[in-house]
């Protein structure tokens, strides 16, 4: 069985559903340089309350971090991360001004608008990024994408059989965002580009080259970038 199929079959165990095929999602995660998400209903279940902040957790910030190493490990440069939300969240902003990703987007009512700024600010194309959603208003967000990973929530079967299809999905994760679904989608790829063992045995000796790779991601400035109504 090739890594490809063991890695399938793992995260097929999980509950995780492949609607691209393992060997056409491996080549297009060859050419991704960034990732991008959604914030509620992503990295917390998205509960909203009078005074109330949404959360994020310690197994999804430390899959990000490993992504973006191999990524960096396997082109030489640090690959672009932000944050496309439709609500200012102060733990949004906290997340990411922690991880160095580069922007976030708030008050993002039209994503496809959003997203088309970041790569012209980044100059990449939007095929070059990965897009982690989890509802409707993500779907113009994710199409421009190269790799786009729905996370499960059991109450949207219509919403799942919808992404797939129109062909806005490549894969539904196992689990839902509460219980670590970035994380999931995280060691996912690092599973198929072959990088896990690597990255984190460099992660754990902090070797020289991950010193190199922690340097360049703690200089990166975070970008708070409102959206028109």
């Amino acid at each position: 069985m090739s890594l490809d199929h063991e890695i399938e079959a793992r995260f097929s165990k999980l509950g995780g559903v492949f609607l691209t095929p393992v060997g056409t999602l491996h080549e297009r995660l060859r050419e991704i340089r960034g990732l991008v998400s959604d914030w509620d209903g992503v990295f917390n279940d998205g509960a909203k309350g009078d005074g109330s902040a949404s959360t994020y957790n310690e197994p999804d910030s430390m899959g990000t971090n490993l992504l973006r190493y191999a990524l960096w490990r396997a082109h030489g440069t640090l690959p672009v991360a932000a944050l496309i939300t439709g609500a200012d969240n102060p733990s949004a902003r906290e997340f990411a001004r922690r991880e160095h990703f580069h922007a976030v987007y708030h008050g993002a009512r039209n994503k496809t608008a959003a997203i088309e700024a970041f790569c012209a600010s980044q100059r990449l194309s939007s095929e070059q990024l990965l897009c982690i959603f989890d509802d409707v208003n993500d779907l113009g967000m994710a199409f421009a994408c190269g790799v786009r990973v729905l996370v499960r929530r059991t109450a949207s079967p219509l919403l799942h059989d919808y992404v797939t299809r129109q062909n806005l999905c490549d894969y539904i994760t196992g689990h839902s965002a509460s219980a670590h679904a970035v994380r999931e989608v995280c060691e996912l790829v690092l599973g198929l580009l072959g990088a896990f063992d690597a990255v984190v045995a460099s992660r754990v000796a902090w070797d020289a080259e991950y010193a190199r790779y922690f340097a360049a991601r703690q200089a990166v400035p975070t970008e708070i970038v409102p959206q028109t109504p």
